[in-house]
């Protein structure tokens, strides 16, 4: 695990009412014939059990083995759910059983490779036998009795894992020793001796387990190997290919030595439990599923091969035992089909009889097979002839004898897979034309669409289904039935512009919500717009971080744990702090004064800090926290000397608003902005200091007082205005806010570690603070041990998570998953480092501060989060028509002005392009433009702005709840600056609004003045 690798939490809303059984395709199969169990590993990532409740050691079946299982007395054996297990984040590709059936092991798309062991005593989670650095596509296991398993991925290496959990044993890099980029493993197979493997580059290469070294290689595919097995002896190969062939290599010979066409699509599938593979099953992206079976006495392209049955999609894999086979395909649902005899009497009509396409190998019938041929008697059982596949090009196949024997050897060179009978061109009939019991699977999602608030999903399953999930309290708010996802999303949606702040996929069936450190934290909401349970006192336009206020909720449990945990150990800290100087020294010793600690190491000082000259100064020790700044705007620090510092004074949520950061509580940064006109309650309170504390109300009185007051009442007032011209409004976003607190307040330049450094002694250096969850708890810990050391007999938590006024109290379903995850750069994979519920964090605390990262910790533990820019938008604000002053005018304008000076005013040289937070409401810019036109008043039922100005773009009103994002998202559509005009709508009137000398000209409109303002303001500058 790399120091610097990055790690991420995602969490998986919960499907209602969700049974057992897989949501989504299935990839792989694996049977337990001694305990009659079906294994199997879907594209959902879970692994299913089922029993079965068959004989599958013995031949049962002893009445017409082509009876119709859908007949009314047919009751074939149930299939019941058995157990389930999320096993991985992606899809199963594969799973095999292990160590006599009591180890299955499955690869994924979550590169990773697990064990699981469902019948142990204590059933435990699947464990990780290794990681790959791509997918993994194939698993294989050489035999019931091995210790290992042999695993093929995208990332061109097959590794072997130890079973018992040694880790890797061997690494083969396929393609290596041909300087080849190829090699991506699609088929795999395993033996004690040797392991072949097969891909895309249509080349099947055969490996030593014990050395790694490549024995030979087999070339004459023409397509994707997706399939292999090996006989028991280890010298015969069969390989399946995407160019719709069946190849057979022999070892010995080190050559391919026959080529079966009996499919005419892709080859997905194989699967054999003959010692020498002559009875071996095969599937095609079709949806046919072959059985062959070749006689012991007559070559590999001479048996017969029977068309078992058809499913509806392509078969991705097929299994037998006993009499029965299964099929998984991309439905959520596994079919189980009575197998075929394949050995037995074909029903040939009269007119036709057996015939081969090569003369010098024909015979006059077709051979009988050996002990299992049924004779052909009347009733007796037969195979149809329609179900009958053509093995290769010399294979015997019946013809009519009513056509020419010369046209048939025509006829008979095409592509031999092309045909079941040439004098019948029909299409192949299999033997079972529907399964004789179907694993009923689940409904999972398949797409989705994340709407513009970016809290609310739709999202549609495998059902038709449409359903509206809410991302923050993590469950389903409505059902829109069987509809198209693309007609329901236009009805719901709203006007909104949130910045991106979750990635959400559905590829396993399930909505999944993934939160990055870099972008978590992008996302804002206005608290008024909330529906909560809880009646909340906020303060106006008071904004909640989206990321913070989920992960503060999801971890709830862990939160309550480790403040339980951080309780005991201040306790213990102090009671063995007491009992220490109960036994303290009667005296102290003093050392010698002559000290030669310059020349004689052995004399100097133990401490390992370096020795500073005090200059008669004699500084106190920073204390890690204490330097961390205020959250509101303060009175700045005295300064040296003559030097004189002209601070301009501050409106009300100004101060550390727009920084970066200059606080460590969380809402000073997310709650306001220039416009703001409301103080932030209690945030001079720092978070190590108390941060449980309850925000004070509201008040101008809780403000710090601005150094600036005692200035002139004009130079007061032009400092309180929004936009004023000391503030400087063409200057870029990091010298917005030039009054807020001082630069050394911020978050981001306190380092805590060079901070204890620097001031501790040589104890506090050696101290190792872990690059984990567990690093802020050791901070925290720290820091209790040096205020005991200094005497400190009670200990305040250091532990301030966020409160409910800061994020209202969520509560996600107790079955929510939480997943940590890290991304592997070298591969562009995620490996999963912890699984869990939201029910369960609290108990598995430890584990979490293992694998969780800092950030983590200091967004739940300590209200941090991350700083970041302040991302910005730059618009311009002009007078509708000239019929109100400009913004940019110097003073107000008289009420009979001088033509020259309304052109003096609304002219193109004002200055009246402002830029800010992109969640600026419209209606925090009209209060901006009454504040500029017109003197303030002090009576108390005034109208507000908003409900006597009005706010246009593109000719469009603004409603005041809309966001600067959204209007340049939904209503400017366009880049540059965003042009917005101000009007009255004549409710109250203007006292100090110009007169209109001249009318506007015909045909003149809002945006053509408006950009002839907005092109002058920008040529002034």
């Amino acid at each position: 695990m790399g120091r610097n690798a990055r790690k991420r939490i995602s969490y998986v809303l919960p499907l209602a009412n969700s049974a057992g059984g897989h949501r989504l395709g299935v990839n792989g199969l694996a049977v337990d014939p001694v305990n009659s169990i079906l294994y199997s590993g879907g594209r959902d990532g879970v692994i299913c059990a089922w029993d079965l409740h068959l004989d599958l050691d013995k031949q049962s079946r002893e009445a017409d083995p082509f009876a119709d299982s859908n007949a009314p007395n047919y009751k074939p054996p149930l299939t019941q759910f058995r157990q389930q297990v999320q096993a991985h984040t992606h899809w199963v590709n594969d799973i095999a059983l292990a160590q006599n059936n009591e180890a299955l092991v499955s690869a994924s798309s979550d590169i990773t490779v697990k064990v699981w062991r469902p019948a142990a005593e204590d059933v435990l989670p699947p464990q990780t036998l290794g990681l790959h650095s791509d997918y993994v596509k194939r698993v294989a296991s050489p035999g019931p009795h091995a210790n290992w398993v042999a695993s093929g991925g995208l990332d061109h290496k097959i590794s072997l894992w130890d079973l018992n959990g040694a880790g890797q044993k061997l690494q083969i890099a396929v393609g290596e020793d041909e300087n080849t980029a190829k090699g991506s493993v699609y088929a795999l197979a395993a033996t004690s001796s040797i392991l072949a493997s097969g891909g895309p580059e249509s080349i099947v290469r055969v490996w030593d387990p014990r050395t790694g070294k490549r024995i030979t290689k087999f070339v004459g595919h023409t397509d994707n190997v997706r399939d292999v097995l090996i006989s028991q002896d280890g010298d015969t190969l069969m390989t399946a290919s995407s160019d719709q062939t069946v190849k057979v290599w022999s070892m010995t010979a080190g050559r391919c030595m026959y080529t079966l066409t009996m499919h005419n699509d892709s080859v997905w599938s194989l699967y054999s439990d003959h010692p020498e593979l002559r009875v071996f099953y095969s599937s095609d992206r079709s949806g046919l599923v072959a059985k062959s079976d070749v006689p012991n006495d007559v070559e590999m392209d001479q048996g017969v091969s029977v068309a078992v049955c058809q499913e509806h999609d392509g078969v991705q894999k097929v299994i037998s035992a006993g009499d029965w086979l299964w099929t998984a395909t991309s439905s959520s649902s596994i079919n189980r089909w009575t197998d075929v005899e394949a050995q037995a009497e074909v029903a040939l009509p009269e007119s036709y009889k057996w015939h081969r396409s090569s003369v010098s190998t024909a015979r006059s019938r077709y051979p009988s097979p050996p002990n299992i041929h049924t004779p052909t008697t009347n009733g007796a059982p037969k195979i149809p002839l329609k179900s009958l596949l053509r093995m290769s090009n010399t294979a015997p196949f019946p013809i009519s004898t009513a056509r020419d024997a010369d046209m048939y050897s025509v006829t008979s060179a095409r592509k031999p897979s092309d045909a079941l009978l040439d004098a019948d061109p029909g299409a192949t009939v299999p033997v079972r034309n529907l399964p004789d019991f179907s694993i009923e699977g689940q409904n999972g999602l398949i797409k989705h669409v994340l709407l513009n608030d970016r809290r609310r999903v739709l999202t549609l399953d495998t059902a038709g289904e449409v359903m509206l999930w809410d991302l923050l309290k993590c469950v389903p708010i409505r059902s829109f039935g069987k509809r198209h996802l693309e007609d329901v999303a236009p009805e719901i949606n709203t006007t909104e512009t949130v910045a991106h702040w979750c990635a959400v996929d559905t590829r396993t069936g399930s909505l999944t919500c993934v939160l990055e450190e870099n972008y978590c934290f992008d996302a804002e909401m206005y608290a008024d717009g909330l529906e909560l349970e809880e009646n909340i006192d906020f303060r106006e336009d008071q904004r909640i971080n989206l990321g913070k206020w989920v992960l503060r909720y999801l971890f709830s449990n862990l939160i309550d744990e480790e403040i339980k945990r951080d309780e005991v150990f201040r306790q213990s800290l102090i009671q063995s702090n007491s009992l220490q100087r109960n036994n303290a020294p009667t005296n102290i010793q003093i050392p010698d004064a002559t000290l030669e600690g310059w020349t004689n190491p052995e004399t100097g000082p133990t401490s390992a800090s370096t020795l500073r000259a005090t200059n008669g100064l004699h500084l106190p020790l920073l204390t890690p926290g204490l330097s961390i700044g205020l959250a509101t705007p303060a009175v700045p620090p005295p300064v040296i000397g003559t030097q004189q510092v002209h601070t301009l004074p501050t409106t009300h949520e100004e101060g550390s608003q727009l920084e970066k950061t200059h606080t460590q509580q969380s809402h000073g940064r997310d709650s306001s902005d220039y416009f703001s006109r409301t103080p932030v309650p209690g945030a001079a309170i720092t978070p190590a200091a108390n941060g449980n504390a309850k925000p004070e109300a509201s008040t101008e009185e809780n403000l710090p007082q601005s150094p600036a007051e005692p200035e002139s009442a004009d130079k007061t007032k032009k400092g309180n205005a929004l936009f004023s011209k000391k503030f400087n409004m063409s200057f870029k976003m990091k010298k917005f806010g030039g009054t807020s607190a001082p630069e050394v307040s911020k978050p981001a330049a306190v380092d805590e570690k060079s901070e204890d450094s620097d001031s501790r002694s040589s104890k506090t250096d050696e101290k190792v603070i872990e690059d984990n969850f567990f690093g802020a708890i050791q901070r925290f810990r720290h820091v209790y041990e040096e205020q005991v050391q200094d005497g400190a007999q009670v200990l305040t938590s250091a532990i301030t998570p966020s409160l409910p006024n800061d994020t209202p109290v969520l509560k996600p379903p107790l079955n929510t998953t939480i997943l940590i995850q890290e991304d592997r750069p070298d591969s562009g994979g995620v490996a999963d480092l912890f699984e869990g519920n939201v029910g369960s964090l609290g108990q598995q605390a430890d584990t979490i501060e293992k694998m969780a990262p800092v950030w983590l910790a200091d967004v739940l533990l300590r209200n941090l989060t991350p700083p970041k820019e302040i991302v910005k938008v730059s618009f311009i604000l002009e007078p509708f028509q000239n019929l109100l002053p400009s913004i940019a005018s110097d003073g107000y304008v008289p009420l009979l002005p001088p033509p020259e000076k309304i052109v003096g005013t609304n002219g193109d040289k004002s200055n009246n392009r402002l830029n800010a937070n992109r969640m600026l409401r419209a209606r925090k810019i009209l209060a901006y433009v009454a504040e500029r036109i017109e003197p303030p008043s002090k009576e108390e039922d005034e109208l507000k702005p908003e409900e006597y100005l009005e706010l246009f773009c593109q000719g469009q009103l603004i409603s005041p709840t809309m966001t600067l994002a959204s209007i340049r998202a939904h209503v400017w559509r366009g880049g540059g600056d965003v042009l917005l005009f101000y009007k009255a709508n004549g409710r109250k009137e203007i006292k100090h609004a110009p007169i209109s000398l001249t009318p506007p000209q015909a045909g003149s409109t809002a945006g053509s003045e408006g950009k002839a303002s907005s092109e002058g303001a920008r040529s002034t500058r």
